[in-house]
């Protein structure tokens, strides 16, 4: 494969809105030792390419300062000390930052193959979105079949792939969302309940359950303290954001009597090594059920690389249903 010396890629130009999202052209990144390149085809947009364009969350050292943190296409170039990809090979991947433009670099280990039967467009919405739920569901939050399993912002392409996988392996799965659309959508997805929060309170609903054993939250806010009320005792909240901000007045007398725990994490500042662990696990345990069709991504809609601010856009008007992705070429 001849690779060209300069690429097409969206930047951000200062921090601020959607609008500093401009196109540009960088050169084409080279491969390191235990890295790919991939031509971009397909890239996810995400609620930390946002984050990351406000200019509150920083790309790590090394990092392209690009946004997209994953992608979909074929390996364009294969780096020193990487087997198992050659030239060609279709791929989806967790990039460590870079993914709106047409080449970009990630360690072989966070590279998935795309699952059989499904397309590029549809690949390049699973690794930023199954990486996360996979760790913090199941290896942090420890799920287990029979659980009963609350996620906040059911109708995202987090709360859309928890609802699957939750309800693939046997939870009772609670979802809230804003509108009856998106409650219609996560019933359909699995939730046995969808709450629609502007008009019931998930709290009561929860205890009246007999509370939930896993809440998994990316609001924050106020959201802790009632997610702590709607917790069975020994109940695990984790924590993945704080859309409505990380500070918040606890009283920790009802976590130590209740016996719940706290936890969370953030994927991008991982070490390579247990991002590497985490797609072994994925593929073990879920790539198969990706490739039988049992779960798919649900998709919103897609974007011109170019119109990346629109997309942006459309992400935080929170009118989506699933994943958003920029068509690259």
């Amino acid at each position: 494969m001849t690779l060209p010396e300069m690429m097409r890629a969206v930047e951000i130009s200062e921090p601020g809105g959607p609008e500093v999202l401009k196109p540009t052209h960088r050169p084409v990144p080279q491969p390191g030792p235990g890295e790919i390149l991939i031509r971009v085809r397909w890239a996810g947009v995400n609620r930390p390419d946002a984050l990351q364009r406000a200019g509150s969350y920083k790309a790590p050292p090394q990092a392209s300062d690009l946004p997209g943190l994953e992608a979909s296409g074929e390996v364009a170039a294969v780096g020193p000390e990487v087997s198992g990809w050659s030239v060609g090979d279709a791929v989806c991947a967790l990039l460590p930052g870079g993914g709106y433009a047409e080449f970009a670099v990630t360690p072989a280990a966070h590279a998935l193959p795309v699952p059989d039967g499904m397309d590029l467009r549809e690949a390049a919405c699973l690794p930023e979105t199954f990486f996360t739920v996979w760790s913090n569901v199941f290896q942090r939050g420890g799920l287990k079949a029979g659980e009963t399993f609350l996620v906040h912002g059911g109708s995202s392409g987090i709360g859309t792939t928890a609802i699957q996988l939750a309800s693939h392996f046997g939870a009772r799965v609670f979802a809230t969302a804003g509108t009856a659309e998106k409650c219609a959508a996560c019933a359909k997805l699995g939730a046995k309940r969808a709450i629609n929060y502007r008009e019931e309170d998930f709290v009561e609903i929860l205890r009246g359950e007999g509370g939930a054993n896993l809440i998994l939250d990316m609001v924050g806010g106020d959201y802790i303290t009632r997610n702590v009320k709607s917790l069975a005792d020994d109940g695990r909240l984790v924590m993945i954001a704080f859309l409505q901000g990380p500070k918040v007045e606890l009283n920790f007398a009802q976590v130590m009597l209740r016996r719940l725990t706290i936890t969370g994490s953030t994927l991008r500042p991982q070490s390579d090594f247990a991002k590497a662990r985490i797609a072994d696990s994925l593929r073990d345990r879920v790539w198969p059920l990706l490739s039988n069709g049992e779960i798919a991504p649900v998709m919103d809609s897609e974007f011109a690389l170019e119109d990346a601010a629109k997309a942006h856009a459309r992400m935080e008007s929170s009118g989506h249903v699933g994943k958003i992705v920029l068509r690259i070429s």
